[in-house]
């Protein structure tokens, strides 16, 4: 019983440091922000043009690159991993499936980087010679190998909640005659909503903070783009690119609002994920 008690004050302590360390990065974002919340800035900073040159310091070009370039990428990423995740857990035999299993866990170990680097030589001459248009660095661009990036997420989250359906429902709809599509359609797809929605939720958050490629195939031009084949700037690339020398100028401390702004959105999806998680259920599933 000593034992046990031990493990969980260390599963507690470790639960508390955790949590302190996440409201301390918050209240540093914070602190550092500051002067441009409370000096009228704000509505300036979130709506303008980032111009440094003429004392401009608007971030509302990043925000719609961030958002465009992350919603973008879901919709690509969903019915692949979807369908991918399908194919694993219902239609391919067992030999086949856990090797497309092994596949995507080895997929979750890439680095970033290396995502990036094919882009760049890749996908970026292919995307400016079908389009004729900019030097193939847009939001596209960077949608389409986000969407590769966030894949393995979604599907290492579809498949085990497609495995976590109870094999007695399984079992029901073989013994009614119901083939392997029926029993997609009408029980692990219904049974898997949480999961489905969970993953989603994971991977947008994903999509959202991620720096290198957006860094590297997204063109990072501030201008507020026009359409998804013009290059954007994100918020995490625009922290990762912006250098500052005076630490006391609205160009450096607006960086801290583009902190607090990911740091919101990251805890909007937590909360989504957790209310998803503690809805009812139907008993049984």
């Amino acid at each position: 019983m000593r034992k046990e008690q031990l493990i969980e004050r260390g599963f507690l302590l470790a639960a508390t440091i955790s949590g302190l360390a996440t409201v301390s990065i918050f209240v540093f974002m914070l602190i550092l922000g500051l002067p441009i919340l409370t000096a009228g800035h704000i509505n300036e900073l979130l709506t303008g043009p980032w111009s440094p040159d003429h004392g401009v310091y608007g971030i509302y070009s990043m925000i719609v690159g961030s958002i465009t370039i992350s919603f973008l990428s879901l919709v690509f990423a969903f019915p692949l991993s979807l369908g991918y995740s399908i194919v694993v857990t219902v239609l391919a035999p067992g030999s086949l499936a856990l090797a497309m299993k092994r596949l995507i866990r080895f997929m979750t170990a890439i680095p970033t980087v290396v995502y990036g680097f094919v882009g760049i030589f890749l996908l970026v001459p292919v995307m400016r010679g079908m389009f004729s248009q900019g030097s193939g660095m847009s939001i596209l661009t960077a949608a389409l190998l986000l969407a590769i990036l966030i894949s393995p997420t979604m599907i290492l989250i579809f498949t085990d909640s497609f495995e976590r359906v109870p094999r007695s429902y399984l079992t029901a709809v073989s013994a009614l005659g119901g083939s392997r599509i029926d029993t997609l359609i009408h029980v692990i797809l219904p049974c898997s909503w949480q999961g489905i929605v969970t993953g989603l939720v994971l991977a947008l958050g994903r999509a959202m903070g991620d720096t290198m490629i957006s860094l590297m195939v997204a063109g990072n031009s501030v201008g507020l783009p026009q359409s998804i084949l013009d290059s954007s700037r994100t918020l995490t690339g625009h922290i990762g690119l912006v250098i500052a020398a005076d630490f006391d100028s609205l160009e450096f401390k607006s960086l801290f609002v583009c902190g607090l702004i990911l740091y919101l959105f990251s805890s909007i999806m937590v909360v989504l994920i957790r209310s998803i998680h503690f809805k009812p259920r139907v008993r049984g599933w």
